[in-house]
């Protein structure tokens, strides 16, 4: 075993089997298409959208790209917040972290935004997925055709993540409770 993999094998918490670490890294690339869709944007890429549109290219790149740049970031961060519900760090802070280094991390803590997370992102993807022709039809300016298409399958994944992270979220919950 490499040094990286027996590094990696000593990150997952005791008691996560390979197939919860598999879900939990699924659940936080899930959010990475429609991040390289907001950056393409962001860097003036021609992504369909019409002149009416906040998100059309000739406002690219530009003061406005600085705020794709923070959604991407926030959503990547929240994304590879699901792998704490299954690796150490989730359970324990780092020992590098000053004055709270090794110390156990309550259940609670992960357990009530990862709770709320879930609840949150299969409500907005649900309500998005529900609603995405009616609201693309009545704007004019929405992209359509290839570029509809694209925007979609960009989006598509992100269905996924809050059912993962609810997977995780019990998982979590079960293995803390039975390690007291």
């Amino acid at each position: 075993m490499t040094t990286i993999a027996a590094a990696r094998a000593t990150d997952i918490a005791p008691g996560v089997s390979p197939r919860l670490h598999r879900i939990a890294r699924l659940a936080s690339l899930t959010v990475l298409p429609s991040c390289v869709w907001r950056l393409l944007i962001a860097l003036g890429v021609p992504m369909g959208w019409g002149p009416g549109s906040d998100l059309h290219h000739s406002y690219y790149p530009g003061p406005a790209s600085l705020v794709l740049l923070f959604v991407c970031a926030l959503q990547e961060a929240a994304g590879l917040l699901s792998l704490g519900l299954v690796q150490r760090w989730g359970e324990r802070v780092p020992r590098r972290v000053p004055g709270l280094g090794g110390r156990r991390i309550h259940p609670v803590v992960a357990l009530v935004p990862a709770v709320l997370g879930t609840l949150a992102v299969t409500g907005i993807t649900l309500l998005g997925a529900w609603v995405w022709n009616d609201t693309n039809s009545a704007n004019p300016d929405a992209p359509t055709g290839f570029f509809g298409w694209v925007f979609a399958l960009t989006y598509a994944p992100m269905l996924l993540w809050g059912p993962l992270l609810g997977i995780l979220t019990v998982a979590y919950a079960r293995r803390r409770r039975a390690l007291g």
